[in-house]
């Protein structure tokens, strides 16, 4: 997936039948890390035709948004940084209206306001985010039509008169239009007018940036003779921009797609849904529901996710059931559940992942109450090495458990659910205030006591599902999940293997009991070290004896021995012919 936003842009502005051009815009597409930090700006204004200045009012509002905004504070948000820009321009220009003695000239009989229209599209990362005061319009193409992103803020008077509500300029404050959309690789705006929009359908629009494939420069000039031929008496001004790549995301956009889409709802297979046929419910339980389903497109089969009824009003489990998908994107392991490409536009928010005919671990556990050490190795280390590629992208799961683990048919292991993945840098608003996410009984005591999640609390994790499949039982009981207190957590008392199972081996003791120590210091500092241990004594663990050297290394033993006992022989030799 690509790593930089890339868009295509066309631009037109001419005169028309006026003798000026009271309309301006611009575009400023910056080179990294501008780009992922502020995104690319496109902005539109059209001057009030009163007045004999709105031509100067909508190139300042134009140029200084496209200054400034990228002056602002890279911890800003783009609401914050857009919403200061854009205020500061209204007062500046309001001022000079104030200050202009020209204001109402008896000589010219001309109004000289600084008043102008203003919209500005910020495209970041994969949402587009829509500024706009006056009656200018951003649309996005659907189909053979557009989609009104803007609404005008014109107040209608009678059938022939009307009047701008609000714009820039006009008042020492102005209330601003704000909201987010979802873009997609594909996806086209365009940016017009009042002179263009009222005189050209929208699809004849549509239809002239088909027509003219990657140019779509010509579009809007074809776009703005269409408007002149029908008639329009007002400056032209049209701007096209299409996605051409997006990046992979970024994590504090989360909160931004809950809010573009509402929550999916509860299916009643079989049925169809966005592109989907859903044929049979696999799962369902308080936190979600889980569809089988076949993509219409590509026939592939898919689990879907809808929320749970309970969920659909809790915004934080909404984002948890978007983090799935974002994770399953951006980490590249056999051992971790994958997210199909998505093809299409969705008109409600859920998950789609791949869908993997087989068993949870948990259900395994049924199946074999008492697995051989052997193959609980096997599933240990495919375990091991998703959590691994995890760690290597900074994410921590969180949320490891026998439930979360599916085996195939041909025995692979796959981690799923990624909905409590916590992902360094994600700054969640409110998220002191948020229940712990994880189940108590596979929880680190540092994560019980209020501590953030680390890659040392997934080691903890692995560690008690590989006590829980060699013995059935949890290495510390049903104290672990009451440990909520630092303190409680060093009074935890381990539980030996042998306790449980008999005749396993001292030095897997010894791994499970560093791999599931309350303190995280005192862990394992990556999981190869625990898989290496669970196979090979490991004499620097208490308990484990350094193992003899037949027990080490056989062949060496044997070598030893057979040259011990030809020395012996010779010396038997040269003694009897002395």
């Amino acid at each position: 997936m690509p790593s930089d936003l890339t868009l295509s842009l066309g631009q037109h502005s001419e005169a028309g039948r006026k003798p000026t051009n009271q309309d301006f815009h611009g575009a400023l597409v910056p080179e990294r890390p501008a780009l992922a930090l502020k995104g690319a700006a496109i902005a539109i204004a059209d001057g009030i035709g009163s007045s004999a200045v709105s031509h100067v009012a909508s190139e300042t509002a134009v140029k200084s948004f496209l200054t400034d905004y990228y002056d602002t504070p890279d911890t800003w948000s783009v609401k914050t940084a857009a919403r200061r820009v854009i205020g500061a321009t209204n007062s500046w220009l309001h001022a000079e209206t104030r200050r202009n003695r020209h204001l109402h000239d008896p000589e010219g009989g001309r109004d000289r306001g600084y008043v102008t229209t203003f919209s500005a599209l910020i495209l970041r990362s994969r949402t587009a985010h829509i500024f706009h005061v006056g009656d200018a319009r951003i649309a996005r193409v659907v189909g053979r039509s557009l989609e009104d992103l803007t609404e005008d803020h014109r107040v209608v008077v009678s059938a022939g008169e009307s009047y701008l509500g609000r714009a820039l300029g006009a008042a020492p404050h102005v209330e601003i239009d704000h909201r987010t959309v979802a873009i997609e690789r594909g996806d086209v705006f365009v940016l017009t007018t009042d002179g263009v929009h009222e005189h050209v359908r929208p699809d004849v629009i549509v239809a002239a940036i088909a027509r003219n494939g990657d140019d779509l420069g010509q579009a809007a000039r074809d776009i703005a003779r269409r408007a002149y031929e029908n008639g329009s008496s007002d400056n032209l001004t049209v701007q096209i921009v299409r996605i051409d790549a997006v990046p992979a995301g970024d994590p504090s956009e989360l909160a931004d797609r809950v809010e573009d889409l509402p929550p999916a709802p509860l299916l009643d297979p079989p049925t169809d849904f966005d592109g989907y046929r859903v044929l049979r419910t696999l799962h369902a339980s308080p936190r979600s529901h889980v569809y089988l389903a076949r993509d219409a497109e590509t026939g592939d089969t898919v689990a879907l996710k809808v929320p749970s009824t309970e969920l659909r009003a809790d915004p934080a489990a909404l984002r948890r059931l978007v983090m799935e998908e974002w994770v399953a994107r951006r980490v590249d392991s056999p051992h971790l559940l994958k997210a199909p490409p998505q093809t299409r536009r969705r008109s409600h928010l859920y998950a789609v992942m791949e869908y993997v005919e087989g068993q949870t671990l948990a259900q395994w556990l049924r199946d074999n109450p008492e697995p051989e050490p052997e193959a609980v190795r096997r599933i240990v280390e495919q375990i091991a090495r998703g959590v691994q590629a995890l760690h290597r992208r900074e994410m921590v799961h969180q949320d490891l458990r026998p439930q979360n683990i599916l085996i195939d048919a041909a025995e692979t292991v796959r981690i799923v659910d990624f909905g409590s993945t916590r992902v360094a840098g994600l700054a969640e608003e409110g998220a002191a205030g948020e229940p712990m996410l994880g189940t108590l009984q596979y929880t680190a005591p540092e994560c019980l006591a209020g501590h953030p999640a680390s890659p040392a609390s997934d080691i903890f994790s692995v560690g008690v599902i590989a006590y829980q499949m060699l013995t059935g039982r949890l290495p510390y009981g049903a104290e672990a999940a009451r440990a909520f207190s630092a303190a409680r957590g060093r009074r935890l008392h381990y539980v030996s293997v042998a306790a449980a199972r008999p005749g396993l081996p001292h030095y897997v003791d010894a791994a499970l009991r560093k791999a599931v120590h309350p303190n995280p210091a005192l862990r394992y500092d990556a999981l190869s070290a625990f898989v290496h241990d669970l196979r090979h004594p490991n004499p620097s663990l208490p308990g484990v004896r350094r193992a003899a050297l037949l027990e080490r290394n056989p062949v060496l033993f044997w070598k030893l021995v057979s040259l011990a006992l030809a020395l012996t022989i010779l010396a038997l030799l040269l003694s009897r012919a002395a």
